[in-house]
């Protein structure tokens, strides 16, 4: 009995199956065909122009931290607050600190007060002994006193200096006219001496910092002009290469390049991703297998294209793309020269849609 009801439910299945393909099979044949505008692989042994992507910083920037360790006591801006310099931006507590400069002032008064009477007791043995009223040794211990308290002065004035000094680190104040960017710390929380506190960012030039490949960085000198394509707002802005480093140890065989960015009204902001295109003709044995970037299809993680076969329907080709040139992607694998594809469709596309070729 067993064997029976599972033929009965394997039969069952299969003509269920059967069933369902063949109305997809209808409703595919039933729908109406597709106009698309379809391009053929171009492949290239040049590219116009090397490419490197990196991040857009402000040209003048600082993140402040203190190093003396106490509760903040207020913080006095808010992240997007324009700031000029000198201005007070973190108060942390400083009492203890108070309490030393109280200390080294009355240690200067002490120390000034011996000075006075060392000084007129030498002064004192200098005119006894020039009246052979005293001795030398007198006039030499009294010598000794006097810039024994000479130092004491001094040593108490320098300990008022690095008291003093230190309360640069309690209030910390703007070093240039910028704006807050960033605020790492609230009122009554605790500040540790090397830990970052506030960030500052000076208005005018922005920077890109890039990563080039070590085969193509000997190509690479500064003062080169190129242009800058700011990813999320499809921007093309002129810059000028700056500064070409000579030692990738630190970035994992990547060296960076920095190129600093024209003045401009377009709206960017520090953080933003950019493609930097160096005016470098690139030469290789390889075919570089080019396709526009508006023609790929992206599915989460996954970019496909869609082709088309010899039965005229579409077929979604998933891909393994390289580096963008301008308006075309490098295409690694997932489709050869001379194949088709299709760059635009006048409704959705789908497998296995019926295509009509537009001329």
């Amino acid at each position: 009995m067993k064997k029976i009801y599972t033929l009965l439910l394997l039969s069952a299945v299969l003509s269920f199956t059967a069933c369902t393909n063949t109305s997809e099979e209808k409703a595919v044949d039933n729908a109406p065909a597709v106009a698309v505008t379809i391009s053929s692989v171009a492949a290239e042994n040049n590219t116009p122009f090397l490419t490197a992507s990196g991040k857009i910083e402000a040209a003048k920037s600082a993140t402040l931290s203190t190093r003396m360790m106490g509760f903040v006591d207020k913080v006095h801006v808010n992240v997007g607050d324009k700031v000029s310099k000198g201005q007070l931006l973190v108060s942390i507590n400083n009492s203890d600190l108070s309490a030393k400069q109280a200390q080294t002032t009355a240690g200067i008064t002490e120390a000034q007060a011996a000075f006075n009477n060392a000084e007129k007791d030498y002064q004192r043995f200098q005119n006894l002994f020039a009246d052979n009223s005293a001795s030398q040794k007198e006039l030499d211990d009294q010598r000794a006193r006097f810039e024994m308290a000479k130092a004491r002065l001094e040593g108490a004035k320098q300990m008022k200096n690095e008291v003093q000094s230190q309360f640069a680190y309690v209030n910390l104040r703007a070093p240039f006219n910028g704006v807050i960017t960033n605020k790492f710390i609230e009122a009554g929380t605790m500040a540790n001496p090397g830990v970052p506190l506030i960030s500052v960012e000076g208005p005018g030039n922005f920077e890109v910092t890039a990563s080039v490949p070590e085969s193509e960085i000997s190509k690479i000198k500064s003062g080169t002009e190129v242009q800058v394509i700011v990813k999320s707002s499809d921007k093309i802005l002129p810059g000028t290469v700056t500064e070409v480093s000579s030692s990738a140890s630190n970035t994992g065989g990547q060296f960076l390049v920095k190129v600093i960015l024209d003045k401009t009204d377009a709206s960017i902001l520090s953080g933003m991703y950019a493609t930097v295109q160096f005016p470098i003709e690139k030469t290789t044995d390889i075919t570089a297998v080019l396709v526009p970037e508006e023609a790929l299809v992206k599915r989460g993680q996954l970019t496909g294209i869609y082709t088309v076969s010899q039965s005229n329907t579409a077929i979604l080709r998933w891909l393994r793309v390289g580096r963008t040139f301008g308006d075309n992607v490098e295409i690694l694998s997932g489709l050869s020269s001379d194949e088709n594809y299709i760059i635009s469709s006048e409704s959705k596309l789908y497998n296995g849609a019926k295509l009509t070729i537009k001329q």
